[in-house]
C-alpha cells in the first residue's frame, strides 16, 4: 500500500522538531553543515530523509534560539575573540582582499566552528608562497578548481590555526570579486562577505 501522507499539522510539528534537533546538533556536536544537521536530526526523530525537513533558514531561528538559551554567555564571549583573531587575519592577508563569511559573520559561530575567509588571488600558489614565506603552517584541504572554470568557485581551500581558532582561506580569483556569496543557508546570491572595516564595526557595536 503507498505512505499514507501525514496531516499538515502533524507536518508541521515535525518541521519543527526536526529543526530543533539540528540546531541542537550544531551547537552541541559541531556539526557545520545544515543539510548533514538535518538528515541526521531526521532520523533520530524516525523520519525519512525526504520527510518534513525544515529549511536552512528554519533551522537557523532555532540555532540562535539554542544559543541565545543555553550558550548565551560563552557564545557572545567566542563569537567576540572569533571576529578579533579574523580581524587580525585579515589584516595579516590584506594583499588577497580577504573578507569573512560563514558562521563568525552571521553571529552563529559556537564551539567548533571555523573562521571562514574568501581570498582573491590571481593564483592559489600566490596565497602559498605568501604563507611559506611567513613561515606560516597550512594544509590544503581542497583544491577546488583551476581559475579558467567557473569564477564563483574557489581555486583551492587552506586550512590553518591563527591565534586561538582554526580558519579556512577559501581562494578565488581576482573575477570572483565580482560574484555575490553564496548563502550556506539559502542557496541565494546574497552579501555574505564582509570587508575588515565591517568586521571592524561589528566589534564596536557588540555581537
Amino acid at each position: 500500500m503507498p505512505r499514507r501522507k501525514p496531516p499538515p499539522a502533524a507536518n508541521d510539528f515535525l518541521r519543527r522538531a526536526i529543526a530543533s534537533a539540528a540546531a541542537r546538533l550544531m551547537a552541541e556536536d559541531g556539526i557545520g553543515d545544515y543539510g548533514a544537521a538535518k538528515r541526521k536530526a531526521a532520523r533520530g526523530l524516525g523520519a525519512g530523509d525526504g520527510d518534513a525537513l525544515p529549511s536552512n533558514d528554519e533551522v537557523e531561528v532555532e540555532l540562535r534560539a539554542y544559543q541565545s538559551l543555553y550558550q548565551e554567555d560563552e557564545q557572545h564571549e567566542r563569537l567576540r575573540a572569533m571576529r578579533e583573531t579574523a580581524l587580525r587575519l585579515m589584516e595579516a592577508m590584506a594583499d588577497f582582499r580577504p573578507c569573512l563569511t560563514g558562521s563568525v559573520l552571521d553571529g552563529t559561530a559556537g564551539r567548533f566552528s571555523e573562521i571562514e575567509l574568501d581570498l582573491f588571488a590571481d593564483s592559489a600558489k600566490d596565497v602559498e608562497i605568501f604563507l611559506l614565506s611567513r613561515n606560516i603552517p597550512y594544509e590544503i584541504s581542497d583544491k577546488g578548481q583551476p581559475t579558467h572554470h567557473a569564477a564563483h568557485l574557489p581555486e583551492a581551500q587552506l586550512r590553518l590555526d591563527w591565534g586561538d581558532f582554526p580558519a579556512v582561506l577559501a581562494i578565488y580569483p581576482i573575477a570572483g570579486e565580482r560574484h555575490a556569496k553564496r548563502s550556506a543557508r539559502s542557496g541565494r546570491g546574497e552579501n555574505g562577505r564582509a570587508r575588515a572595516a565591517a568586521v571592524a564595526a561589528l566589534l564596536a557595536t557588540g555581537p
